[in-house]
């Protein structure tokens, strides 16, 4: 497993703009992350269309969001990464990756 923590910067609400991004993207056409299981307060699982696993996302009270990807293979964090600095690349201040 690999643990993702994404760093916004000052006064940006990084883990609601991420979940209102996917669920536009889900309406306008299928996107590459779709949202699994029950929808909860600052939690939530995604899936990709393609690759493997599973992505737990987590929000912390300051605003820090906690990825754990769950995949066999690196093709998932990849495609986790890439769309973080596609979609929020001027909103964060910093990404750290553990492998554990």
């Amino acid at each position: 497993m690999k643990t993702v923590q994404i760093v916004p910067l000052e006064r940006k609400r990084l883990y609601g703009a991420m979940v209102k991004k996917e669920a536009e993207i889900r309406k306008r056409r299928v996107g590459a992350f779709s949202r699994i299981g029950a929808k909860r307060s600052n939690k939530a699982r995604w899936k990709h269309v393609r690759f493997k696993g599973w992505i737990s996302l987590e929000r912390d009270r300051s605003e820090v969001v906690t990825a754990k990807v769950k995949s066999p293979d690196w093709q998932l964090l990849a495609a986790f990464i890439g769309w973080i600095d596609r979609h929020f690349g001027d909103w964060v201040e910093a990404v750290t990756i553990r492998y554990q």
